[in-house]
């Protein structure tokens, strides 16, 4: 487990502050006017976390006899399976799928298994498209693959009723009563359907503690279980994220780099900057713009304040990769309106060096890159899109990560749920809800003639009829 200060990750804002970027940018003064908003909020993360009010806050610290569980579950079950296939959807999803594109070979799932470690290969099933479905089942052979249904509340439609087709098949394979060694069940310990179900159909369950929502239980089960199933090391996730607590404990938000990042997004959306464009300089760290994405609009994105009032509030994440999105985003965030700041993720060390042959030398637009690295291109990629967004005026900051590890990427993981509160106390509003996710998942239900959603249903059968001149086509 790599755990030393020299795995700290950074957050370097420089070009977020007016010497820097000019107008758009903040200053000592814009922090002052705050400190009394900002020392109210950090009394009340203190305050909720000592009423049980951020359960998720202990996750680092709590849960060693849960790992012990899971690792001896995933050393008993692991080369039994050729596939590990993952029921779930929002964060119960892109958490796994974060950590697993972090940490794992880029194209884990297509190496041997001798060169996986002998670990079974990984698939999440987040969605209810027929095609996706049907196209993982032309690739795996259900009979060989243990699935792990995630669901707090074991009535997300999505997840139950892809676990109601592949029990079915499961059955049809095996027979029915013989199917429970090939399914895992995530769930609340005793509230909802698929505990119940668990419990009466013998299916292993791991527990998602009750005060953990969807989008902060990346470090419980929810993330820990597919984890250890693919030889990532969940103890060195947890120590990242204790030791990113550590750091969010001061008081002097100069010294608390999750404060100080809810601080500088507030006072952007203040600033009529609420878009977040998130862009990591690895691969390896695309699908943590994905998972944070859900972690700031759900949490953020707001009607009401604490106090009651219509406020309609929120930042839009934006995901981007660079290099990538060099050629195809930046020139808008360069050059577009001053409506966003921009969040770099950079790497010092990649875990792979490819260097560049010297060829084409006679040719001066390519053979200045002969004996480079993509290694150093990245990097200098990078750095070039700092630049060019400095020099524009435009506020952007940088989170280094010494290197992609369990113990970076937990202390990341963690430091966002942090600002995520932060920001939330900020705004004041609730960031631990979602009542409008809710209102779709009801109108789903009552669509579905779910017992008990008929005045949803009315609500639905009196909208206003859609008229065909609107429609081309």
């Amino acid at each position: 487990m790599i755990n030393s200060p020299n795995q700290k990750i950074r957050l370097d804002y420089n070009n977020m502050m007016q010497e820097f970027v000019g107008s758009y940018g903040f200053t000592a003064d814009d922090f002052a006017a705050l400190e009394e908003k900002v020392i109210a909020a950090t009394a009340a993360m203190k305050m909720k976390r000592k009423q049980g009010l951020m359960d998720w806050r202990d996750l680092p610290h709590n849960q060693a006899a849960v790992v012990d569980e899971i690792l001896a579950y995933a050393a008993e079950n692991a080369d039994k399976f050729e596939a590990f296939v993952l029921l779930g959807i929002g964060g119960s999803a892109l958490g796994p799928m974060a950590v697993q594109q972090a940490i794992n070979h880029q194209f884990y799932n297509e190496l041997p298994r001798e060169k996986r470690g002998g670990y079974p290969k990984f698939y999440v099933v987040d969605n209810v498209d027929p095609e996706r479905l049907a196209c993982l089942f032309d690739i795996i052979e259900v009979d060989k693959c243990l699935f792990n249904v995630v669901s707090k509340s074991g009535s997300t439609s999505e997840t139950m009723s892809q676990f109601m087709i592949i029990k079915q098949m499961l059955e049809d394979k095996l027979g029915v009563g013989n199917v429970h060694n090939h399914i895992v069940c995530t769930t609340d310990k005793d509230k909802g359907n698929l505990i119940k179900i668990a419990q009466d159909e013998g299916y292993k369950t791991f527990i998602i503690p009750s005060g953990v929502g969807g989008r902060f239980s990346q470090l419980t089960p929810v993330g820990l279980l597919s984890a250890a199933f693919t030889g990532i090391d969940i103890r060195g996730l947890l120590a990242g994220a204790a030791y990113m607590d550590e750091l969010c404990a001061a008081d002097d938000i100069a010294e608390n780099p999750a404060h100080m990042y809810g601080l500088l997004n507030y006072i952007a959306m203040q600033r009529g900057m609420p878009m977040s464009v998130m862009m990591p300089y690895a691969d390896s760290l695309k699908y943590i713009s994905d998972w944070y994405a859900q972690l700031w609009a759900e949490s953020l994105g707001k009607k009401h304040d604490n106090d009651g009032n219509v406020v309609n509030v929120g930042p839009t994440p934006i995901r981007a990769l660079g290099a990538t999105d060099q050629h195809s985003q930046v020139q808008l965030y360069v050059e577009g309106p001053y409506d966003k700041i921009v969040v770099l993720i950079g790497v010092d060390e990649y875990r792979k060096t490819v260097t560049i042959p010297k060829t084409y030398g006679d040719i001066s637009s390519l053979g200045f890159l002969g004996g480079a690295t993509h290694n150093e291109l990245i990097i200098v990629e990078q750095l070039s899109t700092e630049h060019a967004l400095r020099s524009s005026g435009r506020p952007n900051m940088t989170i280094t990560l010494p290197s992609v590890n369990e113990f970076t990427v937990g202390q990341l993981l963690y430091m966002f749920k942090v600002a995520t509160a932060f920001a939330g106390e900020l705004m004041n509003i609730n960031a631990f809800d979602q009542p409008g996710v809710e209102e779709g998942k009801n109108a789903t239900y009552a669509m579905f003639g779910r017992p008990g959603y008929e005045d949803k249903k009315d609500e639905l059968d009196s909208r206003p009829e859609k008229k065909s001149s609107y429609i081309i086509g």
